[in-house]
């Protein structure tokens, strides 16, 4: 893989195990440097990665460090190997455990993936004139985590991980199935509650499925051997706050790709995708929503409409809602997150009956997920539609707007 840069190696001590495992690798080139030149040497070589080892060196080291790595307009990842405390917040960490040193390949090189997505995204920005800007707010305001677990901590980790992004909680594997197929998740934390027979039963299914195996999954007890292969695993154990903290930089790094693949998508679909949300623009959705009511019209079928309104809810939940609506929705189906917030689904060949069957469904996972340190869950406040021989789009939208309106439940 083409770095683009050197990748920089920071120590106190000559660190041959780690130099020796990237050379063979062939993940050059590669520079060393003790901490007294390293921020010079972040400025002159302009690396492609940073990997710091921290078994001598404290937080007092690295936070400068990472700031200014953090500020550098490429992304570009900082890797702490063997952390003892808790880190910066870009700072991702690795730690060899019961595992090996091999393991810190994989996971650089997914970092390294996320820095080439963000240059190609940068560079096709620059390539066109309307496409939406990359939001500037930190990624980790966009995550979701999925906390698994059943014992103690559970409750302590909720109020920790909340204090920095969404919650969607599960007390069982089948219940984390089917949070990880329903809505878009940045990181899974399993807490205590589970056998070490099912947590590896788990782990292995989602070595063995391409959609899962680059998420960052954080375990919180020692009973098993990172053996997986899983690059962003990895074992954090401690206080809940300081598990949090040393966990929030793998989630913001995939919170990061997933905006990152968000706004290519935007790109590729010539500005008719709102990057933030995965949905169309509201230009793009007026302009499809008319041409679908005029072939239904003209051909016969079924087409219906739902309106989802976050009515109270902060800005963080109406923009979970609209992309939970986005990974939940069928293929033949289109929507848009409107002015006032609410979301418009359109479902193609769909009667009244079913519309409100599928409606309900996006509304349960979206009931699911716990916003910011106070938990807060919001009801969305549905309305449903069918086309009538006698409507328009503007008619049907209408009749949407001012229809029966009721919390889901």
């Amino acid at each position: 893989m083409s770095q683009q840069g050197p990748i920089l190696v920071i120590s106190h001590a000559p660190q041959r195990s780690l130099v020796g495992l990237l050379d063979e690798a062939k993940l050059f080139p590669l520079i060393e440097t003790d901490w007294a030149e390293a921020a010079r040497a972040v400025n002159q070589v302009e690396p492609s990665a940073v990997l710091v080892a921290m078994s001598q060196s404290g937080d007092a080291d690295l936070t400068p460090l990472a700031a200014r790595i953090a500020a550098r307009k490429l992304y570009t990842p900082l890797i702490a190997v063997e952390p003892a405390g808790p880190l910066a917040p870009n700072a991702i960490p690795f730690i060899q455990g019961r595992g090996s040193l091999d393991r810190l390949l994989p996971r650089l090189r997914a970092a390294l993936r996320v820095r080439a997505l963000h240059a190609t995204v940068l560079r096709r920005l620059a390539d066109e004139a309307t496409a939406a800007r990359l939001p500037q707010e930190d990624p980790l305001c966009e995550a979701t985590v999925l906390l698994m677990g059943r014992g103690g901590s559970y409750p302590a980790l909720s109020v920790a991980l909340g204090e920095r992004m969404s919650i969607a909680g599960a007390l069982g594997m089948e219940a984390a199935g089917k949070q990880l197929n329903s809505r878009g998740i940045d990181g899974i934390v399993l807490s205590e509650g589970f056998t070490s027979r099912v947590v590896d039963a788990f782990l292995t299914v989602l070595s063995e499925d391409a959609r899962f195996r680059n998420l960052p999954v954080i375990l919180t007890t020692g009973e098993l051997a990172p053996r997986y292969k899983l690059p962003n695993l990895e074992i954090l154990i401690g206080e809940p706050g300081q598990i949090a903290i040393n966990a929030a930089p793998l989630i913001r790094q995939h919170a990061l790709e997933a905006r990152l693949s968000r706004t290519l998508r935007a790109i590729d679909a010539g500005g008719r995708i709102d990057p933030q949300t995965g949905l169309l623009t509201p230009a793009a959705f007026d302009r499809e929503f008319a041409t679908a009511v005029r072939q239904t019209l003209a051909a016969g079928g079924g087409l219906s409409a739902a309106r989802l309104a976050f009515e109270g809810a902060h800005a963080r939940a109406q923009l979970d809602g609209a992309r939970i609506i986005s990974h939940m929705m069928r293929q033949m189906d289109f929507g848009t997150m409107r002015p006032d917030q609410s979301v418009v689904v359109v479902f193609a060949e769909t009667d009244l009956r079913a519309a409100h069957t599928i409606a309900r469904r996006l509304s349960s996972v979206i009931r699911q997920t716990s916003h910011g340190a106070g938990h807060a869950r919001f009801e969305p406040v549905l309305s449903v539609a069918t086309l009538q021989p006698s409507d328009t789009a503007s008619s049907l939208l209408a009749r949407l707007d001012r229809g029966p309106r009721r919390a889901v439940s």
